[in-house]
């Protein structure tokens, strides 16, 4: 059976290979999960998933297998708005009129039909006996009543619902998705570089052991310094102007990033890095920061991310005094090439969507000077950055 239920994740997406197979047969061997499905559907996601993004696809398997649901390609597709749930409308019935009612015929006809229905409606509905929505007498929705149903949204009513669709869990991890903190900073763990640094203040247990041993049985005890992530980063955040749409997206980029790295510098910039950079945006033409500076401060280990949208007039890249705030002695391509030769690992990340990008001269312009190390501000995107970074 549980063969089976391998083949059910590889068909949705879910990247498991027989060493997790394995894995979960000997810990069902071992008991480590007896007579509780909820027990199993913990066990088996621990055991088959390595990547916090797959738990949304492993759920869909899951049900699909253990549950009987059927397996909808692309389901985010048949997302179904909020208002269509709304249960501001309820039909009322009488027991003569729900004998009336006649059920589709069994669970495999209910889901053949759901779908069908998600294909075709346009629109909400409410108090009918075909559309999902609410009161009225479909088997799709809420707040109605109907002998054998899917409940969607809504509280239980007459509890004769054989199957409740509700919001997944995990959702936002999908790759496919828009992004947040959390799976931003689930991305960035795959930069960091842990190293013991500091006081000795955190007892090496295997040390200890072998040195007691070694001691005829008396305890020696070992400290060691706790183990930190030693990866430094540099981040340089375009603001103003376009960039206000993208303010959300970008912290929360900034709030992952102060999280995962305890060496962290970031300052910013608009539209194009210049001779001067700064921290407070409300002090930007007072306290300025060089970047010359900034280029003959922070080492070359230091990771560089620069997050901006690349959309400018092209001779703010390409000749002096062509920023639109002030008079630049020296282009931006110039700037930014002298960030490339001081550090070797260097990402940029644009919140613009990719099929945007041929929209602007500029993006283009700058995404060739970064050797096409420009990734989109999504969940996969970072990814690519950080694999990038990490080479």
């Amino acid at each position: 059976m549980l063969v089976n239920f391998f083949y059910s994740l590889k068909k949705a997406g879910v990247p498991v290979s027989t060493k997790e197979l394995l894995v979960l047969l000997d810990a069902l061997e071992a008991e480590v999960a007896f007579g509780s499905a909820n027990e199993f559907y913990q066990l088996a996601k621990l055991c088959m998933i390595k990547d916090e993004k797959y738990f949304d696809r492993f759920d869909v398997a899951f049900g699909h297998f253990f549950n009987g649901l059927e397996m909808i390609k692309d389901l985010e597709t048949f997302l179904i708005p909020h208002d269509w749930l709304s249960p501001d409308w309820i039909n009322n019935l009488s027991e003569e009129d729900k004998e009336k009612i006649e059920a589709l015929g069994g669970l495999d006809k209910l889901m053949e039909t759901l779908k069908k229905r998600l294909e075709e409606q346009q629109k909400r509905h409410q108090g009918g006996n075909k559309w999902v929505g609410t009161g009225g007498t479909s088997p799709f929705g809420n707040s109605g009543y109907h002998p054998e149903g899917v409940r969607i949204g809504g509280q239980s009513q007459h509890h004769r619902a054989v199957k409740v669709w509700e919001k997944r869990q995990f959702k936002n991890l999908d790759d496919s998705v828009e992004i947040g903190t959390r799976s931003m900073k689930i991305a960035l763990k795959k930069l960091r570089k842990f190293a013991r640094a500091g006081i000795a203040n955190e007892l090496d247990l295997d040390n200890t052991i072998r040195s007691t041993a070694n001691n005829a049985g008396f305890l020696d005890l070992k400290m060691r310094p706790e183990k930190h992530n030693a990866a430094k980063l540099l981040i340089f955040f375009d603001v103003g102007g376009s960039m206000d749409w993208h303010i959300k997206l970008c912290e929360e980029l900034f709030s992952a990033v102060k999280t995962e790295f305890k060496h962290l510098e970031y300052f910013y910039f608009h539209n194009c890095i210049y001779e001067n950079l700064w921290r407070d945006n409300t002090r930007r033409w007072q306290e300025n920061i060089s970047t010359w500076d900034v280029i003959h401060t922070y080492p070359k280990d230091y990771h560089v991310i620069i997050v901006g949208d690349a959309a400018m007039s092209p001779y703010e890249i390409s000749h002096p005094y062509g920023s639109v705030e002030h008079m630049n002695e020296e282009p931006g391509r110039l700037w930014l090439q002298r960030i490339l030769d001081t550090w070797e690992k260097v990402v940029w990340l644009n919140p613009v969507p990719v099929e945007q990008w041929h929209y602007t001269h500029s993006t283009h312009m700058l995404k060739a000077q970064m050797s096409d190390r420009m990734y989109p501000l999504t969940l996969s995107g970072l990814e690519a950055a950080i694999k990038c970074l990490s080479r």
